[in-house]
């Protein structure tokens, strides 16, 4: 993936579907099923978030604000929407997502007149960002935010492309705040770039289709514009922008371009309420200074979901659980023989807890398992691996489990001074705290006892015999498959032909329940 094929060819151009992963059409898509909530009455922006908090559906507004502007939310707040934009069942999402990364990117290159996300272009005083449906989303947030936005930047050194995902809160017509304090490539890129006196050209995407988001969250040292394309699954048209050399998607619903200045980390920023369910406080982060607009005709805003109680069905939490899969699953790979299931709960943020299910070769996998995801992810807190018998998607199985094959003094694994996320309101005092592994499997070699077997309805499969007593005779047998030897659909009639062997035999149970002719008798018998 670190080789990108650029074709700038036109005759290759025309022939690219420029409608395949737009944002709209994904949303049409949606339409008539229980993913998508379209709303035709005119909404007041202050109305938004409410409609949208702990709501299970994609919403599309088709009247939000005075100017009676189309906004769509919650695209991205289920698992089942991301799988139905990948093209897969929910259960084959990670592993597709997986395959796709492998593929070789192809980036084509199209001209102005081609690119749809430049068919309208604003600058000067036409290009304002108050006059986009942005709505408040908590009720302490700072300003309005920009949510969905996928930010691209270029890197002086390499060449290459960063994409990630930042939010943007209005502080006037072309100025706004951006989270920039976490570690991350674009801070460094700013930092490096401040350092030298110079503002860094930034370009944001706002209106994507769900596998752009997607690409957007993942962290690999390639450039990230072939991370989009990849995810794809087939080429990915990019055009040049107007007021700066970033390369974006010609298929996007919008684009704001402009910089960053070179004042550093000055400006309050926030609060904001974060994807871990609480409120983020008043930071000091650098100033984006918009240039220009450019949209479709027909732009489709959209904006994101992030914190609140309901966090498993937020936009930010779904995509970090899928991120956290996908990083997990290749981290398994290296470090036990057979992984079967990896799920990172969406009511944790995405990547605080996370589930394994593995079939174990050799004593000691499980405590591997554990150590490979606190490792692969610095924001893993809590690990739990299972046998492969229990679902990881199930809160049911999985407290079970819990309940079940799990000994605190025995099974617990504490880890402390790790590194951790500064947001995580349960850090008090530094930049560290401590992770747990839960080895919730039987312990080694076993998990063939009866104790450990699981209860299921009879299905009566087995051999057909004359009698209970030539059924014996052949070998013990449960008394399920004594009903099936004889073909009983009752059972009671079994029992009393056990009654009566009785006293025509030695008639035992082993130490499993089944029942048996010692061989003693057997020999006698005959």
């Amino acid at each position: 993936m670190n080789v990108i094929e650029k074709r700038l060819s036109s005759v290759r151009a025309a022939t690219l579907e420029l409608d395949r992963f737009r944002l709209r059409c994904f949303i049409d898509s949606l339409a008539g099923t229980d993913e998508l909530e379209r709303r035709d009455a005119p909404v007041d922006l202050a109305d938004v978030a409410k409609v949208l908090d702990g709501n299970p559906r994609a919403v599309h507004f088709l009247a939000a604000g005075p100017e009676r502007q189309e906004l769509v939310g919650n695209v991205m707040s289920s698992r089942s929407r991301i799988a139905r934009a990948f093209g897969v069942a929910t259960e084959r999402l990670t592993a597709e997502i997986g395959r796709r990364l492998a593929n070789a990117p192809q980036i084509v290159e199209i001209g102005r007149t081609e690119a749809p996300v430049q068919e309208v272009v604003l600058t000067g005083a036409a290009a304002d960002l108050t006059m986009l449906p942005v709505h408040l989303q908590h009720g302490l947030d700072g300003a309005p935010y920009i949510s969905a936005s996928i930010d691209y930047a270029l890197d002086s050194r390499t060449g290459w492309t960063n994409v990630g995902i930042r939010r943007l809160m209005l502080r006037g017509c072309r100025e706004t705040g951006v989270d920039l304090v976490s570690p991350s490539d674009l801070r460094a890129l700013y930092e490096a770039s401040a350092a030298a006196g110079k503002p860094l050209p930034v370009s944001f995407v706002v209106g994507a289709h769900p596998a752009d988001h997607v690409a957007a969250v993942m962290r690999m040292p390639v450039d990230e514009l072939g991370i989009v394309a990849s995810l794809r699954d087939g080429p990915l048209a990019v055009v040049k922008c107007v007021t700066n050399d970033i390369r974006v998607p010609a298929d996007a619903e919008m684009v704001l371009e402009g910089y960053f200045d070179v004042r550093g980390h000055v400006e309050a920023e926030g609060p904001y309420g974060e994807f871990l369910g609480y409120y983020g406080a008043v930071k000091r982060n650098p100033v984006f200074h918009l240039t220009a607009i450019t949209r479709r005709r027909d732009a489709l805003f959209q904006t994101a979901t992030i914190g609140g109680r309901a966090m498993s069905r937020t936009d930010t939490a779904v995509l970090t659980a899928v991120r956290t899969e996908v990083v997990i699953w290749k981290a398994l790979e290296i470090a036990v023989r057979e992984p079967v299931a990896v799920y990172a709960t969406a009511s944790s943020g995405g990547n605080f807890n996370v589930r394994v299910a593995l079939r174990q070769r050799v004593p000691g996998e499980a405590r591997n398992a554990i150590a490979a995801c606190m490792s692969a992810l610095v924001n893993v807190k809590n690990v739990f691996v299972v046998d492969p018998d229990i679902d990881v998607t199930s809160d049911e199985q999985m407290d079970w489990a819990m309940a079940t094959r799990f000994q605190p003094d025995r099974d617990l694994i504490v880890l402390s001074g790790m590194r951790t996320l500064p947001l995580d309101p349960s850090v008090t005092s530094g930049r560290v705290g401590a992770k747990a592994g839960f080895d919730l499997t039987w312990p080694f070699g076993t998990a063939n006892r009866l104790e450990t077997r699981v209860p299921e309805p009879p299905r009566f499969a087995g051999a057909r015999f004359t009698s209970i007593e030539a059924a014996l005779r052949h070998g013990p047998k449960y008394f399920e498959e004594l009903m099936a030897a004889l073909g009983s659909r009752d059972g009671r009639e079994i029992v009393r032909e056990l009654e009566a062997l009785r006293t025509r035999v030695a008639l035992n149970r082993d130490e499993e329940g089944r029942y048996v002719i010692t061989p003693a008798v057997r020999d006698k018998a005959r």
